[in-house]
């Protein structure tokens, strides 16, 4: 069964938070992403499966598409915690200017 990524402001904690601190979380989680890609990225590269059948332009088009589709859902999950980390750490910067 594949899972569709939450969408941003689908969150019932999103509906007090100010459209920066939004945007942030969005930044965060994009962030987190491309982290998780590079991580199934290379550990696909220590495939030992190279002369297997079923490889080819095809299969390493399709492998992508999965595993750019698995660091959407896990980023908007929160599974690892590095978007929330990240978004932390920042939203000082961002919680600050809105006061002043």
């Amino acid at each position: 069964m594949i899972l569709s990524a939450p969408s941003l402001g689908t969150d019932p904690l999103d509906k007090g938070l100010s459209k920066e601190r939004l945007e942030l979380r969005k930044a965060a989680e994009g962030f987190e992403a491309i982290m998780i890609r590079r991580m199934l990225e290379t550990a696909r590269a220590a495939s030992f499966a190279e002369d297997a059948p079923l490889t080819g332009g095809g299969l390493q088009q399709f492998e992508k598409m999965r595993d750019e589709h698995v660091a959407e859902i896990a980023s908007s999950s929160g599974s690892f915690g590095f978007a929330r980390s990240i978004e932390e750490q920042l939203a000082q910067y961002v919680d600050g200017r809105e006061g002043g």
